[in-house]
């Protein structure tokens, strides 16, 4: 089949992809033996480097050598799909057992690099691990290693409507402009923006994409029937990049679509309804993922109208997935969003596992539990779900957010790296039990942080995100610093030392920066309603969303403890439910989650809770103010445009920064009666 040749849409930034770091492969001789769509893919990519930077580039199906019978030795690169027995399975028997689709060996002998896979996928990947490697790709000799994906699924859920959304817009949360799938109600007509968005997945290792919002509504609901052709065009588009499609559906279809009197899992109408529709969805997009579920959540239709489980409702869905091979991702972010604030017992964090936890093992195979990273909903400190070390019988997925709804908006620089790292390092069992990034069958899941925006993610700087979760997705005990290095190197590939140190200055603390001038000590939110931006100290809490503080004269913090509280503490398993039951050997990051305490109790660190406050919120403003003078000290290293978005987007986060220090600060003086003990300006 002929190559088509990536093109870089001229007005959208490369972003880790900018043609510059195809030059120490572009410039050399590369042979790309084998045969499929993908790794037609990879001969295009690396022809593009070739025609940029003079190299060249060899196809071959014959084994150990092209087709004008040159061997290996006569080229800089071979990158090598092999079959059972074929020259490259010879070679490293033992290395690719255990390989899959996806995984690939590297190594380095006289004078040639060599990627070799079992499936076309692992070669694709193969190829962007040499990208990433640049000129030491090519420098001395390197053994043969494995490399393989930790996690089968690592996925991107896109919060896109295709109707706009009176309230939400385009995209819910979306903080980066329009969507990239969907415009003036139906699937965008031009594909550049798209295909370059596979590009940039399949370098970090994302192979799946969710299309629409988790919240569907009817117009959304239609692209599982009469609309799938849309979904189609995008899965065409994206598959020369290895990335399956995947559709969020309406659990109540039956209903909406079908002309059913009920959504009844167990109802037989019901289930062949669904059946047919997915025989419908796979007719037209054979590698199909499958579909993505919030049921009985937030006003979502679910099971629970007809007396039925999730493990019911998710189990009805995989039955119509399983002949095509697709899955059911089915999120665990359940709760009851109409509480009583007066209510002391009653506790939005205990809601996914006293859901869940008891439906253990009773979940198809084809069925994934898709559980948000911490009980509440992607704070800048939460402690890790408890839901991810319960259910060792069911397939679990991590779910995290990219999108910064709660961390700044894409207004804020705030790198979750060392965040995510945290959680997949968790061990809910203790230290001889596994991590969560070992435990999650399911996969990793982030919610997307990307639109139509020129810079993808709106901030520039919030790329790193995106690079970051794919990386940590593959690799989940890999370490995020190395990973931000990886990002700067891809998207700065000419970078002085100067710029590296001052991206590394302004990315790597910038967590814990947002979290010093926003809501203290693991309570969350403190948000203004509705759109989440910006400080509420009171904004939800006397909502009906229990997302409280229970900030009064006395004290702070929500008492979740067994002894005298919710109860939630003792969800985890040892030892962490007995750390978190006590005040006093709770971590003080997560203090006011699990404890109410007065003001004056003393932190491990030797200050008081409200001392704690004060110097905090002072801290972070600096904190904010100083990575600002950094950025614009880098001017003369970073193109204007790109300078210019990230200078103005700091102008914002530092003003921000001074409402949220002076806000809560304000607002706990005049709740404890407590003086900062520097005397500082408290108004």
């Amino acid at each position: 089949m002929p190559i088509t040749l990536p093109v870089q849409p001229a007005d959208v930034d490369p972003a880790w992809l900018p043609w510059e770091v195809w030059r120490p492969l572009g410039t050399r001789r590369t042979l790309v033996d084998g045969s499929g769509p993908l790794v037609e893919t990879v001969h295009g990519e690396v022809a593009r480097g070739c025609d940029l930077y003079g190299g060249t580039v060899v196809r071959g199906m014959r084994g150990a050598r092209d087709a004008q019978g040159a061997p290996d030795s006569s080229y800089d690169l071979v990158l090598r799909v092999v079959h059972d027995g074929g020259a490259g399975a010879r070679t490293h028997p033992g290395l690719l057992d255990g390989l899959g689709e996806e995984g690939f060996v590297h190594e380095r002998a006289g004078g040639t690099t060599t990627v070799t896979a079992y499936g076309q996928r692992g070669l694709l990947y193969g190829l962007f691990h040499v990208v990433r490697l640049g000129e030491d790709a090519f420098r001395g000799e390197r053994p043969p290693e494995a490399h393989r994906p930790a996690t089968e699924l690592r996925m991107l859920d896109h919060w896109d409507n295709v109707a706009v959304h009176p309230v939400m817009g385009q995209v819910e949360r979306g903080y980066a402009g329009g969507s990239l799938f969907w415009q003036d109600g139906r699937a965008r007509a031009e594909t550049g923006r798209v295909r370059a968005y596979g590009r940039l997945l399949a370098a970090c290792g994302i192979n799946a994409v969710s299309v629409n919002n988790v919240n569907v509504l009817e117009t959304e609901a239609h692209l599982l029937t009469d609309r799938i052709g849309e979904v189609a065009r995008i899965a065409d588009v994206l598959r020369p990049y290895g990335v399956r499609t995947h559709l969020s559906v309406n659990f109540a279809s039956p209903v909406l679509l079908g002309g059913q009197a009920g959504a009844d899992p167990l109802d037989e109408a019901v289930r062949e309804w669904w059946a047919e529709a997915a025989r419908g969805v796979y007719a037209v997009v054979p590698d199909f993922g499958g579909f993505v579920v919030k049921a009985d959540s937030e006003g979502q239709p679910g099971p629970f109208a007809y007396g039925r489980s999730h493990a019911d409702g998710a189990n009805m869905l995989a039955a119509a997935l399983a002949p095509h091979g697709g899955t059911v991702h089915w999120r665990a972010f359940v709760y009851d969003h109409r509480q009583d604030w007066r209510d002391r017992s009653s506790d939005r964090a205990r809601a996914a596992h006293d859901h869940f936890a008891p439906l253990d093992g009773q979940f198809a195979d084809n069925a994934v539990l898709q559980v948000k990273h911490g009980p509440m909903d992607f704070q800048v400190r939460e402690p890790v779900s408890p839901v991810l070390g319960a259910l060792p019988r069911t397939r679990v997925a991590v779910e995290v957010q990219a999108t910064q709804e709660y961390t700044g908006q894409q207004r804020h620089v705030c790198w979750l790296g060392p965040m995510w790292s945290e959680v997949l390092r968790f061990r809910p069992e203790g230290e001889h039990g596994c991590s969560v990034g070992e435990l999650t069958r399911g996969g990793l899941v982030a919610v997307s942080n990307v639109g139509d925006d020129r810079f993808w993610t709106g901030h520039p700087l919030a790329q790193a995100n995106l690079y970051t979760f794919g990386r940590l997705a593959w690799q989940p005990d890999a370490d995020p610093r190395r990973i931000l290095d990886e990002w700067i190197a891809l998207t700065f590939p000419s970078a002085a030392e100067r710029l590296a140190d001052g991206l590394r200055t302004v990315l790597h603390g910038s967590w814990r920066t947002y979290e010093k001038y926003t809501a203290p000590l693991g309570v969350g939110f403190m948000v203004q309603p509705g759109h989440h931006y910006g400080p509420g100290v009171d904004g939800y809490e006397y909502s009906p969303w229990g997302t409280y503080h229970f900030a009064d004269r006395d004290g702070i913090g929500v008492d979740r403890s067994a002894a005298t509280g919710t109860g939630y503490a003792a969800q985890y398993a040892e030892p962490w439910a007995g750390l978190y039951e006590s005040p006093d050997s709770c971590p003080d990051e997560l203090l006011l989650f699990f404890h109410h305490v007065p003001y004056g109790h003393v932190l491990k660190s030797g200050k008081t809770v409200v001392q704690h406050i004060y110097d905090t919120h002072f801290e972070g403003v600096e904190e904010a103010e100083e990575a600002r003078r950094v950025w614009a000290g880098l001017a003369d290293l970073v193109e204007p445009g790109r300078h210019a978005r990230v200078a103005e987007r700091y102008e914002e986060q530092v003003r921000c920064a001074r409402e949220w220090r002076d806000q809560v600060n304000s607002y706990f003086l005049r709740k404890s009666g407590v003086a900062d003990e520097r005397g500082r300006t408290i108004y």
